[in-house]
């Protein structure tokens, strides 16, 4: 994120540049020429200019966008470089008190700009600015979209179809975060819950997704997705108002506002991020339904996960029904995903720490990643290719053990010019019609296709990474099936 400090003193300016960069894009504004010089000299990015006039920030490229930190001293108003900033069209501002304590003065300037936040060089002296400014911005987008959804009679909270239990939480966390009842902002897909454990999740905490259509997305008067992002909708949302995802950024709608953070595990992690930073309720029921979202987008911690994503489970576990938690994954194992487990074991090829797979015809393509997910539990698995065939599609499901080649960047390079593929490093799903796959790989009978896909895993995974790094640059690819 770019970020405007705007700065007199050159203490505060080398301690800020040392506690922010390189977190965050950085250029320091002063009035005095001669400090401006002093610190470009030092490498540190600054420009001299008046921060009381609104063309200094115009000249500067200030968007709603930019993060503004404005010291205070105590000594000077700020007032009017505050006006200046608003008039610019800054929202993203902070006032950093670096005085030994907060004049009355600058309270009543900080009453008079009730959308300017406040943070202390306490925090930066313990080394925890980064972290009050990172909630500060969390709290600005937040009560941005809250207000630009506050006017709207119906709201549209839309997931992926066949949602999975980031979907259904962030979506009852999102409708929370708006203040709004299950029937002021509806909880809906196009295809609904079928998979055993996310109807069982649905049904325990009493999650109603309503049905969708073409036709009906014209009934909303705001369209939010969480967990899935419009591309995915083959061109049917080309503008929504707000898109909150953890799966990497794609191309091709436009959003009022997004929050996409593809190095968290899960979507409920960034939602759990947004109620804390605006101090909403997190009821028992919404902290179960976040807990058992990252747990299983994680694999209980366990895959691509960072720190968010622990800090976020560690807040909601003593807020969630650890039974409740228990009673919904207890419906993981059934007789119907058994018998396609065998069909993949009976079918697999172990060659090189990859395990390839082909379990033919399955009612529901949910059952492919299982299988992938339950082989690469195998001793001296560490990559398990999967496919199924759902209709006329083959679905292929790739998990890894996260810290070797990458996932995605694997069914790219194979079926994105077929089909649609997409992924992070440790799982990745591929979709495209079966018989464009036989057409480019050539298996006459499903019993070959086990054996192509462990072809083509073994030659991945030998060709060198620089390699990779050209394949990614093709293009995107089409469509990245959250949960596959």
């Amino acid at each position: 994120m770019r970020c405007v400090a705007v700065c007199q003193d050159a203490l505060v300016v080398r301690t800020l540049h040392q506690a922010l960069v390189p977190s965050l894009d950085i250029e320091f504004l002063v009035e005095d020429r001669a400090l401006s010089r002093r610190l470009h000299d030092a490498g540190i990015p600054a420009r001299a200019g008046d921060p009381r006039r609104i063309d200094t920030y115009l000249r500067m490229d200030v968007t709603p966008a930019t993060c503004v930190i404005v010291e205070d001293g105590g000594r000077r108003s700020v007032r009017r470089i505050l006006e200046a900033l608003a008039d610019a069209g800054a929202v993203l501002t902070y006032v950093l008190d670096v005085g030994e304590r907060r004049s009355k003065r600058s309270d009543e300037c900080l009453a008079a700009f009730p959308e300017v936040s406040a943070l202390s060089l306490g925090d930066l002296l313990k080394g925890s600015l980064l972290g009050a400014l990172g909630r500060a911005l969390t709290r600005s987008r937040v009560q941005q979209y809250q207000r630009y959804f506050a006017d709207a009679d119906r709201v549209l909270i839309l997931l992926h179809h066949d949602p999975d239990p980031d979907a259904l939480a962030s979506g009852l966390a999102l409708r929370a975060l708006l203040h709004r009842t299950k029937t002021t902002a509806i909880i809906g897909a196009f295809h609904g819950v079928t998979r055993p454990e996310n109807l069982r999740m649905a049904n325990l905490l009493d999650i109603q997704v309503q049905a969708l259509t073409a036709e009906s997305l014209g009934e909303f008067d705001r369209i939010a997705t969480v967990d899935v992002q419009p591309h995915y909708f083959g061109g049917l949302l080309g503008r929504v108002d707000l898109v909150i995802d953890h799966h990497p950024e794609r191309t091709g709608y436009t959003t009022i506002f997004k929050d996409i953070r593809p190095d968290y595990g899960s979507t409920a992690t960034i939602l759990t991020e947004h109620l804390r930073a605006t101090d909403v309720n997190i009821s028992e029921r919404i902290a179960t339904a976040m807990l058992y979202a990252i747990k299983s987008d994680t694999l209980f911690l366990s895959r691509q996960t960072n720190r968010s994503d622990l800090e976020a489970f560690t807040y909601l576990y003593p807020l969630a029904d650890p039974a409740l938690v228990r009673k919904m994954e207890g419906s993981e194992i059934t007789l119907e995903r058994l018998r396609h487990v065998t069909r993949g074991v009976q079918s697999g090829q172990m060659r090189d720490q990859v395990f390839a797979a082909h379990i033919g015809e399955a009612p529901r393509d949910d059952l492919v990643p299982y299988v992938a997910d339950f082989l690469l539990q195998l001793e001296d698995v560490k990559w398990s290719v999967v496919s199924g065939i759902v209709g006329d599609r083959l679905v292929v499901s790739v998990r890894n053990l996260g810290y070797s080649r990458n996932a995605g960047e694997f069914v790219k390079r194979w079926f994105t010019d077929i089909g649609n593929a997409g992924g992070h490093r440790a799982m990745a799903k591929a979709v495209v019609p079966l018989d464009a796959f036989r057409t480019k790989f050539q298996p006459v009978e499903d019993s070959e296709i086990a054996g192509r896909l462990a072809d083509l895993a073994t030659r991945f995974l030998r060709e060198p990474q620089s390699g990779e790094r050209r394949t990614a640059g093709r293009g995107p690819a089409k469509l990245r099936s959250p949960g596959g």
